[in-house]
């Protein structure tokens, strides 16, 4: 048995390795080894808005917000929030039909719902490797036994130390402990709708003491959740941004130094106000559109409807969770998911079933996830997912594949999300990418089945039976080496080695500019990279010095050995750029038209899209200006792309002579699977193609959105 980790307050100061600076909290690992091990954990919305089960967990602050349907279900269930406010929810009191509400939830072993070690032990059979609870969510009401804040689940409702029992019941069934924090925004808006208070108390809860005094105490907060729960993650919700950065450093620094006194490695993350050096950003309700550096977190929850738990709650399908997990640890991700307990501490049976299908899964295929890494390319296929936060998690389908490997890069792991019938080619594997003679096999996880396979210009094609040996969400090959994995071509920018040979540590680097800072959080040291491979119509300039300083010298190859060229161990610095001496065709994704300039026109011609036919008005030179920002010369008209200053959506984008101006620099972003927004300098919007439109049509400008219209992809002619 573990013991539990709470100790008598007061515990003893940490040594002062960190400081509460910038300069010295940034020198934390912000993703220890273990944590991108683990891959998958688990966390719960519950407390006080869990007692009205209506509207969401933003109930203590919807209700006083007039005409919204929670202020309106209040009046109708409670009373107007004048004479029946959010703390009676707390302190218990009677609703208009006479029941007395309160959240108070009593252990089984007290004849109540609520047992902490079968939650723990649902954690575990879901396959998570870390676990815990919102211990303070934006209505300021604390979990534990606080001495800082009277508004506490010892001191009133349960009269119980939750965190303290989760923490016990985690710890036992040996998994990592994580503690959620949402307090940031508990004083930096939540209860902006509510009455000023006269009462000391009340104005601590409803978060007006002030500005000095609140921001003191979300640090007390955190001070004692650390001190006594020892927690190896601590999540924060947003509103980082807003929180006093004196408080936020002294809160970083202090956390980093008790867990060297603990003798473990731990997380802290953020939505906003940190920076990924020393703590991990979180993609709330999504993730990225491809492989993503530093490693992140993304959190999710089983519903679609609420994180709390609301009568008629929505939720997710377990296609859906999974496939959204394997979608993200394909992207060097970790998922954290949400469950909605009921107020008197029961899991929902829906609930309960969402998460021991995942586990299932895992069982039987969880090599696949856990201690995997990321690859050159995250996997193929017509499914995009992600693409930021808030994108909801979508199923896959059989000619939908997602890639991950061993850390030793011996073993390969194709997911396929669907099952694809008696033949199946893996288009990522073609021969112009990737030499294959080193595979040695190739198995079906948690099969007998022997499959055969063969390698050709079109890929590596799998025969398997027609029909599917066993009944799973997603099926996984699991390719075997005889040594290193080989290198992939990337389809765009370039992938830079650590050693010779296209060997060590990686990092793959869309086109971009990257300074020695930029190279270390995306997985490469400054100064010690020895070989590059090169995307098609790509090419990559080093520099010795940092901020692209020094001499340059320009790669337009690949490079096994870059000591051949002088610049082996040389790059501090460097740019990803398209081949500046080469011709692209621009392709919309949506509409599969290229950019046009119409040929030979007059100057402040509207630009149009067109099939491609090989005619030089579709090609174009991206020429790099050595800001991070491209001007587009047409091979017919010697004109360039023009923004026009246009900075209304839906107007339409023209050439011109180039001048220089900025209205005429466009920003070139990796938006996922070689696709690229262009942004107007002098505008910000996007070079738009409208949709499905006829050929002949304007080439528009619009705001970014996640949306093909606005994606292009380059392609060297």
């Amino acid at each position: 048995m573990v013991s539990s980790v709470f100790g008598a307050r007061g515990a003893q100061a940490a040594s002062a390795a960190y400081t509460a600076s910038w300069d010295s909290v940034n020198q934390h690992p912000a993703a220890p080894e273990w944590f991108r091990d683990a891959k998958f954990g688990i966390y719960a919305h519950w407390g006080v808005f869990s007692v009205p089960a209506h509207d969401s967990e933003w109930y203590p602050r919807n209700m006083y917000i007039s005409g919204s349907e929670a202020n309106t279900h209040h009046i109708a269930t409670y009373g107007d929030p004048s004479v029946w406010p959010f703390h009676n929810f707390i302190n218990g009191a009677r609703d208009l039909a006479g029941n007395y509400v309160e959240f108070a939830p009593k252990l089984k072993s007290q004849g109540g719902g609520f047992d902490p070690d079968e939650w723990a032990q649902l954690y575990v059979d879901a396959g998570a490797r870390f676990a815990g609870p919102v211990s303070e969510h934006h209505d300021g009401f604390s979990m534990w036994d606080s001495q800082v804040n009277e508004w506490n689940s010892v001191g009133k409702g349960p009269g119980l130390d939750l965190l303290k029992l989760f923490a016990d019941a985690i710890r036992k069934k040996n998994l990592k402990l994580l503690v959620a924090m949402h307090h940031a925004y508990h004083f930096n808006g939540y209860y902006d709708h509510v009455p000023a208070q006269t009462d000391a108390s009340l104005k601590k809860l409803y978060g007006q003491l002030g500005t000095t005094a609140q921001n003191q105490l979300w640090y007390d907060k955190l001070k004692e959740v650390i001190d006594l729960a020892q927690p190896d993650i601590i999540y924060q919700d947003f509103k980082l941004d807003a929180v006093d950065e004196t408080k936020s450093l002294e809160f970083l620094s202090y956390y980093f130094n008790q867990a060297q006194t603990w003798g473990r490695e731990v997380v802290t993350t953020y939505k906003d106000g940190y920076n990924s050096h020393g703590e991990m950003y979180d993609f709330e309700r999504g993730g990225p559109d491809d492989l993503t550096a530093p490693y992140w977190l993304t959190d999710d929850s089983v519903s679609s409807s609420s994180w709390c738990y609301t009568v008629g709650i929505g939720y997710y399908s377990r296609q859906q969770l999974l496939h959204a997990l394997i979608d993200r640890v394909s992207k060097g991700g970790t998922m954290l998911l949400n469950i909605a307990p009921m107020v008197d501490g029961s899991i929902p049976q829906a609930q309960q079933d969402l998460l021991l299908g995942i586990g299932d899964y895992l069982g039987r295929f969880g090599e696949s996830i856990y201690s995997t890494r990321a690859w050159t390319a995250y996997g193929e296929g017509p499914t995009k997912m992600g693409g930021g936060s808030f994108t909801t998690p979508k199923v896959g389908t059989a000619a939908d594949i997602r890639f991950t490997r061993t850390k030793d890069n011996t073993i390969l792991y194709a997911t396929v999300l669907g099952w694809p019938g008696s033949s199946l080619t893996i288009t990522t594997l073609a021969s112009d990418r990737i030499d294959l003679g080193s595979l040695a096999s190739v198995q079906l996880l948690a099969s007998t089945v022997a499959p055969t396979f063969v390698r050709n210009a079109s890929g590596l094609t799998v025969t398997l039976p027609s029909a599917a040996p066993f009944t799973s969400d997603a099926y996984v090959l699991k390719l075997i080496f005889s040594g290193q994995i080989p290198t992939l071509r990337p389809l765009t920018g370039a992938v830079v080695f650590g050693d010779v040979g296209y060997a060590g540590a990686s990092a793959v680097l869309p086109v971009g500019s990257y300074t020695a800072d930029q190279l270390t959080l995306a997985g490469i040291v400054p100064l010690s990279i020895s070989s590059v491979e090169l995307a098609p119509g790509c090419q990559l300039v080093g520099y010795p010095g940092d901020n692209f300083t020094g001499t340059a010298w320009t790669l337009t190859a690949d490079s096994t050995d870059l000591r051949v060229t002088g610049g082996n161990d040389q790059i501090t610095s460097l740019k990803v750029m398209f081949s500046q001496s080469g011709w692209f065709r621009l392709t919309n994704v949506t509409d599969g038209l290229v950019l046009d300039s119409g040929g030979t026109v007059a100057a402040g011609s509207n630009l149009k899209q067109w099939s491609w036919d090989g005619s030089t008005n579709l090609q174009w030179q991206p020429v790099e200006l050595g800001n991070g920002y491209y001007k587009l010369v047409n091979r017919t008209s010697g004109m360039v792309a023009d923004g026009w200053g246009y900075t209304i959506d839906g107007q339409p984008a023209r050439q011109y002579t180039w001048n220089g101006g900025t209205n005429q620099q466009w920003l070139i972003t990796h938006r996922g699977d070689g696709r690229y927004s262009i942004a107007n300098r002098t505008t910000g919007l996007c070079l738009d193609g409208g949709g499905n439109v006829s050929t002949g049509s304007n080439v528009k400008q619009w705001t970014w959105t996640n949306s093909t219209n606005l994606m292009w992809t380059f392609t060297q002619v």
